[in-house]
């Protein structure tokens, strides 16, 4: 008779199993396997409660939860006035709309060009308002936009956005 070590013990007896045909979770022999189960009964429809005719929703103090946050509860109503527009130009671009096409300094002052999302190119300089915020400044590489920050979640209400000559953005 051959001496195995423990090791070896541990791996030919699971392959003895196997090439005897036994498995340690077979069924006993007799038993059957469960057929499908049977379909559960239907449902029973329950009719929900109908609220009075007369019935308003009081919000006392909570915004309603079906009006959506992002559009702030305009969509659907009819305020009267005509969609709001914005002013033409610099005035009319929101911060995420800007893009720097280039950067020069005139008299002693940066100047910044900016392309707008109609394709035109502005110049801006340190002062200059957009439609949700200021240019704070403008160096040779970067305009620094003080974006207000209308998001009633938020506890910031003003955020820095510094855009760069050469592509990209940073948000402090």
């Amino acid at each position: 008779m051959m001496i195995m070590g423990k090791r070896s013990m541990h791996v030919l007896l699971p392959m003895a199993m196997l090439l005897a045909g036994v498995s340690l979770g077979a069924q006993a022999p007799g038993k059957t396997k469960p057929g499908p189960a049977a379909p559960a009964p239907p449902a029973k429809k329950v009719d929900l409660p109908t609220p009075p005719p007369n019935y308003e929703y009081a919000p006392e103090g909570r915004r309603d939860p079906f009006i959506s946050l992002l559009n702030r509860g305009n969509a659907g109503k009819d305020t009267g006035a005509a969609t709001a527009r914005r002013a033409e130009g610099v005035p009319g671009m929101l911060t995420g709309e800007l893009t720097v096409r280039g950067i020069v300094q005139t008299r002693g002052v940066w100047v910044a060009m900016v392309a707008g999302p109609d394709g035109k190119v502005y110049t801006v300089r340190a002062g200059d308002r957009l439609a949700d915020g200021v240019i704070r400044m403008v160096n040779a590489t970067t305009v620094v936009i003080l974006q207000e920050v209308n998001d009633p979640l938020s506890l910031e209400k003003q955020r820095e956005v510094r855009k760069f000559l050469r592509g990209g953005e940073e948000v402090k």
